[in-house]
């Protein structure tokens, strides 16, 4: 099945690309959509562990794991700081 990815601030940067879309196995989750991601942009885990998940634009909770349904989009949201 294919989500539906966006990337912003310094995800877009490592990533090369604004938005992309991703395959993932039938019944995958949150867990594995990050293992996914890792594997097909490794200079993201340079920010591992240091952004937000916001599926169909509701944030993820931390450490919290969801069901992806074909078509969800989902953002890679890293912290962001100014002022």
């Amino acid at each position: 099945m294919d989500v539906n990815v966006l990337f912003f601030a310094r995800s877009r940067e490592l990533a090369g690309v604004g938005d992309a879309l991703l395959q993932l196995s039938a019944g995958a989750d949150t867990a594995s959509f990050i293992e996914e991601l890792y594997r097909k942009y490794p200079s993201l885990e340079e920010i591992r562990g240091a952004f937000a998940l916001a599926v169909n634009q509701e944030y993820l909770p931390a450490g919290e794991v969801a069901t992806i349904k074909a078509g969800d989009e989902i953002a890679i949201i890293p912290p962001i700081s100014g002022g």
